[in-house]
């Protein structure tokens, strides 16, 4: 008999890793390089060594949130799984760099962490199943964010592909100048952190759609879900914003890096963001439950 939260979207969750996972090991294993953005290798290596920094960031980020989904459906033994899961995803300000994305040793510690929360999924839906879970009030505005997040993402999409969008409704191919004053294509081949951003704010939507039964766990789990929904939505907008506003022309208005935590302004309004989102998350949850009951 099926116990506990059911992991439906956590699996979906998984198979969107993967997915994204095969197509940049297939696209930097075959791309030159010089064509993608800090990485020096090349072939089958250079497509395995890409691979593992993206399991590193921000699958490994993604990994928290599907750790909190698992335990939702295991005994309370599976803790002694799951916090080192947890703190080893965590280490990725330690081990990635974003101005060498080429694999090294310590990436295999996150890795670590991302494969322990991929078998307590699997434990998790042997125990749980896994179906999805019943409408839920806001799965309309979800599917419109999606639609909006999908849209915004083409460019990327193709540039993980390895060939740029088609036509002239996006910034592409077309030279634009770097801070150091280098010419890049303006949306390069090879994968790009407003994906990141899009994959996070596409797990927060999916995961945010689940049942948990503990008010501590609830609670942990749909703040880390708005604060992943805010960070990856600011990434996604800002990296969409430069290339496609700033590189095209409309404006000189560029919107600071959001990667990596600072004082920085841009940071208060993720903050904010990721307030306003787990309160909403948590009132969804909140009444979905009271009509279950």
């Amino acid at each position: 008999m099926a116990r506990g939260t059911s992991q439906g979207e956590a699996l979906a969750t998984w198979a969107l890793c993967g997915l994204i996972t095969l197509v940049v090991l297939g696209t930097y294993s075959r791309l030159d390089p010089a064509e993608t953005y800090h990485v020096s290798r090349e072939g089958l290596a250079g497509g395995l060594s890409r691979s593992v920094t993206l399991l590193n960031f921000p699958i490994a980020l993604v990994a928290i949130a599907l750790v909190l989904v698992a335990v939702a459906a295991l005994p309370h033994s599976a803790w002694w799984a799951a916090g080192p899961s947890i703190l080893l995803c965590g280490t990725i300000p330690w081990f990635v760099d974003q101005s060498n994305l080429d694999a090294h040793w310590g990436n295999a510690v996150p890795a670590l962490g991302v494969t322990i929360a991929a078998g307590l999924t699997t434990a998790a839906t042997r125990r749980a199943g896994g179906s999805f879970a019943p409408a839920r009030p806001w799965d309309v505005a979800r599917l419109v964010l999606v639609a909006v997040v999908l849209l915004v993402s083409l460019p990327w999409i193709t540039a993980d592909l390895g060939f740029h969008f088609p036509a002239d409704l996006f910034m592409g191919e077309e030279l634009g100048r770097e801070k150091d004053g280098t010419l890049i294509a303006a949306v390069h081949l090879g994968h790009h952190h407003g994906l990141d951003g899009a994959l996070l704010v596409l797990t927060a939507l999916l995961l945010s759609r689940v049942s948990i039964e503990g008010r501590v766990l609830r609670v942990v789990l749909f703040s880390y879900l708005g604060a992943m929904f805010a960070y990856g939505g600011v990434n996604c907008v800002q990296d969409a914003w430069n290339e496609q506003l700033v590189k095209r022309g409309w404006t000189d208005a560029s919107i600071p890096s959001a990667i990596l935590p600072s004082a920085k302004p841009i940071w208060l309004v993720v903050a904010a963001l990721a307030v306003v989102a787990a309160f909403v998350l948590l009132r969804e949850n909140k009444r979905t439950s009271y009509s279950a009951a």
